[in-house]
């Protein structure tokens, strides 16, 4: 079955024409059309991709791979083809020697450390690879390339280590392990296939392929290049934004809670600041507010005593709801602008040298540099921090009778003075705040100036910023599910002290019921009119409760694909 699937995909490979993947419901690459999106189908939710065979590509691969052969007979110095690498190379190599230096250096990088890469991150970095390559300007065979789609359709992914890339010349560690296993180098390379490690000559076998000998450059046009910390990026921005949609929705309830007022994300004042983000939040919490009858919509009840007027309330918000869409609007167009950026970078060659085959020449190069990851990883963490300290701001209000408009403190459920409520899940999120905020440092500006004889003297850190955002990512999941928690036992507290059910569906606006319904349904409890999510301490183990949100939280989860299906992106145009 799996010999007749893998002749399926070499016949996808040679049949297709096309050089567009933004509207065909399979993806192929050409160098240039590649998005987040289609990324992200593939790493994460494996879908299948294929090469396209547009002659415009593939006779600029052709061709590129010919110029290199002939500049190695031609006897023509090139860097990493007839010289050594690095800081060795003014050491000349002679053109029979050529074949062996790309396999030493696949196997000198093999060097990583740590924890192993996600298969997720890992398929993301071998999709970016292959369209870097599909540029034809780094004088590798196509045959090359198609082996990283054989692989990636057969769900074979190579086992890399997050420890060993400074981001310099490229991500060489963890994509020397990619190269490795692709072209069965040896069997100290393994796979990851069907749950199982396997070592990279058993892969082969099952795709009954031989080893591949690598030609002049073709090693380093494999491992040269900032596609692993691309695509871990990647997938750390399309999750981000998903997070953010969620934070919109947690403020909604929140704002409903507190009995927050609507009038802050009026369009009249928010197009008289008109960024983009803010204006962008504002219309996001009109809709998510819409139909509510828990948030204010007009002024508050004046009193007369003793010949003076007595507000029933505070005449505006505190600033954690009024100020919502100026806060979060360079949140909002920081992920946009990192998307925009990584959208250039997945479409990019990135190894060094290049090949010009319109001029019959080559330059070389430092597009291997991932300074523009790094910094925008570094920005995304920062953001992440931002977004999650409103959320704690908010949830500080929630807890707290002196601020919360009437709700019980910590949000106890039954108050027979035994029962704690939600302390200790505050404590918890408090323990994760914190941690977001500090990653939310930058590491880009940290580099070793010394690395490999002086010569990556200057280094991005890319790499070790993307691992740093996935972690940031994991901890903001956590912080994101209690977060829901203390969103849906609030609103319920306040239907209960307004209108006497802990039912709070009738009152929420309809985008937050859906949510609300879905969280249930997702705890695997019906709603109560009597007693709230939370109502006695020995009822349930909150904990319990978190993992399985945040379990819905991720690829495949009920509540990420909600979101996915049901709410706007941020990413569209406002």
């Amino acid at each position: 079955m799996l010999l007749n699937n893998l002749e399926r995909t070499q016949n996808k490979v040679s049949k297709s024409s096309s050089m567009n993947v933004k509207d065909q419901q399979e993806i192929y690459l050409d160098g240039e059309s590649l998005k987040i999106e289609h990324l992200v189908a593939v790493a994460i939710e494996n879908k299948s991709v294929y090469l396209s065979n547009s002659r415009a590509v593939t006779d600029k691969i052709d061709k590129a791979h010919q110029c290199l052969q002939e500049f190695v007979k031609s006897g023509v110095p090139i860097y990493g083809v007839t010289t050594n690498f690095g800081g060795l190379a003014h050491q000349s190599i002679e053109p029979q020697h050529c074949q062996q230096l790309q396999q030493n250096l696949i196997k000198a990088l093999k060097t990583g450390a740590g924890d192993k890469l996600s298969v997720a991150d890992v398929r993301a970095a071998m999709v970016v690879r292959a369209n870097a390559l599909m540029k034809g300007a780094s004088g590798i065979r196509l045959e090359v390339i198609h082996r990283l789609m054989i692989f990636l359709n057969a769900g074979m992914t190579p086992v890399v280590y997050e420890l060993g890339s400074i981001g310099a010349s490229g991500d060489l560690v963890p994509l020397s392990y990619i190269a490795g296993a692709i072209i069965g180098l040896d069997d100290s390379y393994q796979v990851e296939y069907q749950g199982n490690i396997i070592d990279a000559l058993a892969a082969l076998k099952i795709l009954n392929l031989p080893p591949l000998t690598l030609e002049p450059k073709e090693a380093l046009s494999l491992i040269n290049g900032t596609s692993v910390m691309a695509g871990i990026a990647s997938n750390c921005a399309y999750e981000a934004e998903l997070l953010t949609r969620l934070s919109l929705y947690c403020h909604a309830f929140f704002i409903q809670a507190l009995k927050g007022s609507i009038d802050p994300f009026h369009e009249f004042t928010n197009s008289l600041k008109p960024h983009s983000g803010q204006m962008q939040a504002a219309h996001y919490m009109r809709q998510l507010l819409d139909g509510s009858s828990l948030v204010k919509k007009g002024n508050i009840n004046v009193k007369k005593v003793d010949g003076h007027q007595v507000f029933d309330d505070l005449v505006q918000d505190r600033y954690s709801i009024r100020c919502l869409p100026q806060y979060l609007s360079p949140c909002i167009e920081t992920i946009q602008n990192i998307a925009s950026s990584l959208n250039i970078e997945i479409n990019s060659a990135t190894d060094n040298p290049l090949i010009d085959v319109e001029n019959n020449t080559f330059h070389y190069t430092g597009n291997f540099l991932g300074l523009d990851i790094a910094v925008n990883m570094d920005r995304l963490r920062h953001t992440i921090g931002l977004i999650s300290k409103h959320l704690d701001v908010q949830i500080a209000l929630l807890v707290s009778p002196e601020f919360n408009r009437g709700l019980p403190g910590s949000l106890v459920g039954n108050q027979d003075n035994l029962n704690l409520g939600l302390k200790g899940l505050q404590l918890c999120a408090n323990s994760i705040m914190p941690m977001l905020t500090y990653y939310g440092n930058s590491i880009s500006d940290r580099f070793p100036t010394h690395a490999e004889q002086y010569n990556q003297n200057i280094n991005s850190q890319g790499m070790a910023a993307s691992v740093f955002t996935t972690k940031s990512l994991y901890l903001f999941k956590q912080y994101s599910a209690i977060a829901l928690l203390f969103g849906i036992q609030a609103v319920e507290q306040r239907c209960l002290k307004e209108y006497g059910s802990c039912d709070p569906r009738e009152q929420l606006s309809r985008k937050t019921c859906e949510l609300y319904e879905l969280i249930y349904d997702t705890l695997g409890l019906s709603i109560n009119a009597e007693r709230s999510l939370i109502q006695n301490d020995q009822d349930q183990a909150l904990d319990s409760y978190i993992l399985q949100l945040v379990t819905e939280l991720g690829n495949g989860g009920k509540i990420m694909d909600y979101l996915k299906s049901h709410t706007v992106s941020l990413l569209s145009k406002f």
